[in-house]
């Protein structure tokens, strides 16, 4: 086991695998193990991963709804000595998940955080792509309405790096579509879909031809959309 430092109180703030369980680390393992209370999205989804450890520690529901409430509740333990862990379903917490408030109340206090970083969709689909990295702007889940998606996309169709978007499968090809109206046909665009896991496609192409491929094939799971920059090609 790796060895976890003293700490009086702290947050550790724990990435979890996006479909590999073997991407989880040793020491984001250890880090459950000690913790003595573990907030997460969804308790059953946790629950799962904590049954594969074969560990059994406290779970408490921290979820958009309730992270106002819960977040100086939770400070106030940390503050007392408790080691609070933070995980999301999937990923790194705090990015387009619960997270925020807890962390900010915990500088404001003072108190410890401590990362174990970890699996990302993001990054990952980044740098699979074959698009720019060298200047990347992330922009999450897009806005629910079409012309909300719309605002962002002409905001930074000029941007000179790479834009990432995650999106679900249910908006998947109408978002392609409207990236088409408003970036143009030859854009190029990554789509990475079910990373990590048994189906993962990442593919980069036109995004006209990505929704001839969208249209002929599966669009179960969570997708990742890396945009690049205008002008770009592969050729």
């Amino acid at each position: 086991m790796t060895p976890v430092a003293n700490s009086p109180g702290c947050l550790y703030l724990i990435a979890t695998p996006i479909g590999n369980l073997g991407d989880l680390s040793t020491r984001a393992s250890d880090h459950l193990e000690q913790a003595d209370l573990i907030a997460c999205e969804d308790t059953r989804v946790t629950g799962r991963l904590l049954d594969k450890l074969s560990l059994n520690v406290p779970l408490l529901s921290y979820r958009e709804e309730n992270e106002r409430t819960l977040a100086t509740d939770l400070a106030n333990q940390i503050e007392t000595g408790k080691k609070i862990a933070l995980v999301s379903d999937a990923g790194c917490p705090n990015l387009s998940d619960p997270g925020f408030r807890l962390i900010r109340e915990c500088h404001k206090r003072e108190l410890t955080v401590i990362p174990i970083p970890g699996p990302n969709a993001a990054l990952t689909a980044l740098i699979s792509s074959g698009l720019p990295t060298h200047q990347f702007l992330y922009l999450g889940f897009l806005p629910k309405k079409s012309a909300g998606i719309r605002k962002v996309l002409e905001k930074w169709k000029d941007f000179e790096g790479s834009l990432i978007i995650y999106e679900s499968k249910y908006k998947i090809e109408k978002t392609l579509g409207i990236i088409e109206e408003e970036l143009g046909e030859d854009r190029f665009v990554c789509m990475a879909r079910e990373i990590t896991k048994i189906h993962e496609t990442i593919r980069t192409a036109k995004v006209s031809n990505l929704i001839t491929f969208i249209r002929t094939s599966s669009s179960k799971g969570e997708f990742t959309l890396v945009i690049a920059p205008s002008g770009y090609s592969l050729s």
